[in-house]
């Protein structure tokens, strides 16, 4: 009877730290994530700074500011996070090497990257110039790398040059711009407002946007943890309210949420401007975008998937998106 009651004992206490649990991650604001200074992110602070989070029932912490995708997914896998606006091959590259278990419900945005050289490079007129060149990317597995090699590799395929010799290393996005400006870089490879901060300060110029390397292409996502999404459904569906409301916010009053934009970036107005021409904010999800995604991080080795369109159908969750839309 003694070992019975022990059993009962173990049973119920399990029983109440499951439920505490559950309900820790029903009751606490939901632990929030995005980049630095990263305009493709505009939907978040517009939902932060005209209360949509709070309109839908849902309160929303900024548990961390990052400075690459790769960060914020390091952060998942340490159970720091709930939700987070982040880079889509990051997110991509992180669930399907196993590091972290997260699903996208929402599309960010498209578009919106640079690929920037110095101003006065006069031997830079295209990517096959870049050989023997330095050129700095955000980190690997981001949509910047991406979009490099992606590049590079077209450029491969129509020059002569040994685009193999390009270097690529690895410099945080609020560097960069530095970094260009003294020559310890030759390129770089950024999200908006970088690229435009760069030309209005009259450092760089454009060498290719990302809408030249690969039109349309899906950027940023926002993300769950899947656990999350488990135990408190809800208050994802509230959090995606608000950024559908956000989004929608920003194509009807532009100028509104360029200031917010200017407020989050602490960039002058024409920069921010300019930054926000460059980028197509939509939360619709891109599944053929995302399988081109598996397929390309495949073929670099960075992760391992022998069917892109498994992966993606378990990674992207479209449905939530539409159990919005039919209510």
């Amino acid at each position: 009877m003694k070992y019975v009651g022990n059993v009962l004992a173990v049973l119920i206490f399990s029983l109440l730290l499951m439920g505490l649990t559950q309900g820790h991650a029903t009751d606490r604001p939901v632990r929030m994530a995005y980049l630095q200074n990263d305009i493709h992110h505009l939907a978040l602070w517009v939902a932060l700074e005209k209360n949509f989070f709070r309109e839908e029932g849902v309160s929303v912490e900024v548990a961390g500011i990052f400075r690459a995708g790769p960060e914020i997914m390091t952060a998942f896998a340490a159970g720091a996070l709930d939700m987070a606006y982040v880079g889509e091959a990051p997110a991509t590259t992180a669930v399907a090497n196993k590091a972290a278990d997260v699903v996208a419900v929402a599309q960010v945005n498209t578009e919106g990257s640079a690929l920037v050289v110095a101003k006065d490079a006069s031997g830079i007129v295209s990517v096959a110039d870049l050989e023997g060149k330095t050129v700095a990317v955000p980190g690997h597995s981001t949509v910047q790398d991406f979009l490099l090699r992606k590049a590079i590799g077209e450029a491969m395929a129509d020059q002569q040059a040994d685009l193999s010799k390009v270097n690529i290393i690895v410099v945080k996005p609020p560097e960069m711009i530095g970094a260009l400006r003294t020559g310890q870089i030759d390129a770089f490879v950024a999200w908006e407002p970088y690229p435009s901060k760069a030309n209005t300060l009259g450092v760089g110029r454009n060498l290719a946007t990302s809408h030249d390397i690969w039109a349309g292409h899906p950027c940023c996502v926002l993300v769950s943890s899947s656990v999350f999404l488990e135990k408190a459904s809800n208050r994802v569906l509230g959090v995606l309210r608000a950024h559908v409301k956000a989004t929608e916010y920003i194509g009807a009053y532009p100028e509104e949420a360029l200031q917010i934009g200017v407020k989050y970036t602490g960039m002058d107005a024409k920069t921010v401007e300019t930054a926000m021409k460059n980028v197509h904010y939509t939360y619709e999800l891109n599944v053929e975008g995302e399988k081109e995604y598996v397929e390309f991080l495949s073929e670099l080795k960075y992760i391992k998937v022998p069917d892109a369109g498994a992966f993606t159908e378990r990674f992207l969750r479209p449905d939530m998106l539409k159990s919005l839309q039919s209510r």
